[in-house]
């Protein structure tokens, strides 16, 4: 059945491989080698906070060009993009030039997952959408841990690197653009209301915006903190890889338990976790040893990238069936403004804290999350037992960027409120 599931997306999803091993081997590869050139850790902040920028701007408003020229001349577009910017970012070695190239890298990875994406949503039926995404997740997740282990293949402080980088997007328009599979339909604008977003699920969107600060933080500012404690590359590679691994296995299993207990509960037990494990790297990294620091790094992954998955499925839980996608368009939006923010916060932070002050920052920000719940339960009105999405039917709309196609924001506000 899996096979039979996947079989007609097989296509799509060898481009999204290829694409994502691209992806992870520049999401390491830059803030190592910014390292290396002496850029401050708020240059590197700025950096991967471009990126984030362009990410969400992409997000919120790539759809423009899918309606003018259609999926696969925008997908070949963007991967032509996309490939040169790395080999620009390894020729030419400034912060103001790599700010605007991850800006222009962000907007045109999520124009292509708006493709990808669309394309899978179109493909799958009622009966295998949980199947098709979740193979769809796990290879986000395994193949960018891929990616990061090329960053041992060569000295980052050549050229080669940046050229994999480069081949391997424009490698991944090959398996797309000769696809045999139908395009996708013309996408729809929905509008979202950002007050309805809010009414529907203060905890859903303030979780999501959480999980962008604290993950934006990450992805710009982990190899800094690891190139504190040690030259040695390798290190940096094990350390996203199992941060990355961590994310993937937590998944499902805080999934599957948030379908069985109030979801809020499993969003505050995780980010109690999390900001114990920060605290700890925090004040003991330089104490740890290698499997010490690589276990709290798969540890932080298990708890902090399914937040953001289960902050959508508790706004699901409230939202009308006809709302999903303006509820994952916003809930989208509200971690991209965290994912931009992040990286700024922390490495301010960093700058007076020394490089574990990306946890002092992560753990704030869950600490907060927990903090928040609490107070909304404790607030919370004694009422019949909430009907719960299925996870594994929320996460098809928790994906990346294909459901944000809006134009423009509505401000009204609606009557009802929810946790």
């Amino acid at each position: 059945m899996i096979i039979r599931a996947l079989t007609p997306v097989a296509s799509l999803l060898l481009g999204v491989a290829i694409l994502l091993a691209g992806q992870g081997l520049q999401g390491i590869l830059l803030p190592v080698r910014a390292t290396i050139e002496n850029f401050s850790t708020f240059a590197v902040g700025f950096i991967g906070a471009s990126y984030f920028l362009g990410f969400t701007y992409g997000c919120w408003k790539g759809s423009v060009l899918i309606h003018r020229v259609g999926h696969i001349r925008v997908f070949a577009a963007m991967t032509a993009v996309a490939s040169a910017a790395p080999l620009v970012h390894g020729l030419w070695i400034d912060i103001w030039a790599w700010g605007v190239l991850r800006f222009l890298s962000g907007f045109c990875f999520a124009v292509l997952y708006v493709v990808i994406e669309s394309w899978l949503n179109e493909r799958a039926s009622d009966e295998n959408r949980g199947m098709i995404f979740s193979a769809y997740i796990l290879i986000n997740m395994t193949v960018l841990a891929v990616g990061q282990q090329m960053l041992l293949l060569e000295d980052p402080q050549k050229l080669q690197l940046f050229a994999i980088a480069s081949v391997l997007v424009s490698l991944a328009a090959v398996p797309v653009v000769l696809s045999t599979t139908q395009a996708p339909r013309d996408l729809e604008d929905p509008h979202f209301d950002i007050n309805s977003l809010y009414r529907n699920s203060p905890t859903g969107m303030l979780g999501s915006l959480t999980s962008g600060f604290a993950n934006g933080a990450f992805w710009s500012l982990a190899p800094v903190f690891i190139a504190a404690y040690t030259q040695d590359i390798t290190l940096s590679a094990w350390f996203m890889t199992a941060v990355v691994l961590g994310g993937a296995t937590g998944q499902w299993p805080l999934g599957w338990l948030s379908d069985r207990i109030d979801r809020r509960y499993v969003l505050l037990g995780i980010c109690l976790a999390g900001t114990a494990i920060a605290a700890t790297l925090w004040l003991l990294a330089e104490q740890l040893s290698v499997p010490g620091i690589l276990g709290l790094g798969f540890a932080w992954g298990v708890i902090a990238f399914p937040i953001y998955s289960i902050s959508v499925a508790h706004a699901n839980d409230w939202a009308d069936p006809d709302t999903f996608v303006q509820i994952s368009s916003g809930l989208l939006l509200m971690f991209g403004v965290g994912a931009v923010t992040g990286p700024f916060i922390a490495s301010a932070i960093m700058t007076f804290t020394g490089a574990s002050g990306m946890f002092v920052f992560t753990g704030l920000a869950h600490g907060m999350l927990a903090m928040y719940v609490v107070l909304r339960s404790l607030r919370r009105d004694q009422a019949a037992e909430e009907d719960q999405t299925e996870f594994s039917d929320a996460l098809a709309s928790v994906i990346t960027s294909s459901n944000v196609y809006e134009e423009e924001i509505d401000w009204e506000e609606t009557d009802t409120e929810h946790e």
